[in-house]
């Protein structure tokens, strides 16, 4: 594996996901799911898109057309902000934050449609294309994705001893919507 093409790329990736949507939605769905599943969603559905990076990239923006992608991804934050608003209102559902399916494959959803398409995910298809090291380029953003995923996790988790969770539910959810709402204004824009 080519170090030199693994260590830039991984501080790329880490560097350009810092503060992202997607840091920021796992952060929200720990506060209300386990962090372990919410963690788990979130790392294959990072494998899902580097692999269509790495291996598909552009065929999948030729296929797909961005903005069904971004309209996807909108609908969804619009349905977690509402969710996450609601939780914030009355008490929360233990039981079914417990099972295990739903916080995985809402945080996979959740994370694969909100990154599709995004500056990491062009980022991680155009260091695939510029180096002949494929292998390098997706282990590398791949756990740099997961690095800053994990970081905004645990920060979450830290967060709710801290601030009361329905104030965090309430946060969440209005970034939520507006996350929603840019998504949508970038697909119908």
């Amino acid at each position: 594996m080519d170090a030199t093409v693994f260590l830039s790329t991984f501080g790329l990736i880490f560097l350009a996901e810092l503060g992202d949507k997607t840091q920021l939605a796992a952060m929200a769905l720990a506060t209300r799911h386990p962090w372990k599943l919410v963690f788990l969603g979130a790392a294959a559905a990072f494998v899902a898109l580097n692999l269509a990076a790495v291996g598909i990239g552009k065929v999948l923006f030729l296929v797909v057309p961005l903005p069904w992608i971004q309209l996807a991804s909108a609908l969804l934050f619009l349905c977690f902000g509402v969710a996450t608003l609601r939780a914030a209102a009355g008490p929360e559902d233990q039981g079914a934050a417990a099972r295990m399916g739903r916080p995985v494959l809402g945080s996979f959803v959740l994370i694969l449609l909100a990154e599709m398409g995004d500056k990491t995910q062009l980022a991680t298809a155009s260091l695939a294309a510029q180096y002949d090291a494929p292998v390098a380029v997706f282990t590398a953003s791949t756990l740099a994705l997961w690095a800053v995923s994990l970081l905004g996790i645990l920060a979450g988790r830290r967060l709710t001893r801290a601030v009361p969770l329905a104030v965090i539910h309430r946060v969440a959810g209005s970034l939520f919507l507006l996350f929603a709402g840019v998504a949508a204004f970038q697909a119908l824009g």
